[in-house]
């Protein structure tokens, strides 16, 4: 399964300017909500990602809200386990709609995208404050170039280096071209 041809084929895939999560900028977005929108494709790369953690003994899996809900259900489905997901409420991610982790289970951590890694960390300590054992990290696309240390296994399906610049730097606003913002966060611009 190429990854990136799913991606580019459903559109998810995107070329322009784009201002980041993390507040960097980039000639290359990954909308991955244009690759759930086709459920075959969405069941076919969960598998992939839930099959580096089939022998995890997964009790529960976890991912962001909204990036990682789609793809973390479906990676418990395969699993067998519950899916939950975490969501901000005043720019902190918690736990709502009833959802909780019981002391000393075990939890996997699921992203679409991860960059910086700076939500996955997020998630990963919430887990770890409700007495959860994280076993391990997967996502869709390493936007890092590899390298992300979370300090637990990590298995993207993909690892990719797509340019990232700093505001100050970025070549795409010298040239005086607008940039979008299209992920579900907001931040200061």
């Amino acid at each position: 399964m190429d990854i990136l041809e799913i991606l580019r084929d459903t559109g998810a895939l995107l070329e322009g300017h784009f201002l980041l999560t993390s507040g960097n900028h980039s000639d290359r977005y990954i909308q991955c909500a244009k690759m759930t929108q086709y459920p075959e494709y969405c069941e076919d790369i969960c598998r992939a990602m839930a099959k580096s953690f089939q022998d995890a003994h997964v009790d529960v899996v976890i991912g962001p809200a909204i990036g990682g809900i789609l793809e973390s259900y479906e990676v418990a489905r395969q699993l067998k386990a519950r899916s939950i997901f975490a969501e901000r409420e005043n720019g902190v991610l918690i736990l709502r709609r009833g959802f909780e982790i019981k002391e000393r289970e075990r939890v996997l951590v699921v992203e679409d995208v991860t960059t910086t890694g700076s939500t996955t960390k997020e998630v990963i300590d919430l887990v770890k404050g409700y007495g959860g054992i994280v076993v391990g990290v997967t996502s869709i696309v390493d936007r890092s170039g590899g390298s992300i240390d979370f300090g637990v296994s990590f298995k993207p399906l993909i690892i990719v280096d797509f340019n990232t610049y700093h505001p100050d730097e970025c070549p795409l606003c010298k040239e005086g071209l607008p940039y979008i913002k299209p992920g579900s966060r907001n931040i200061a611009k």
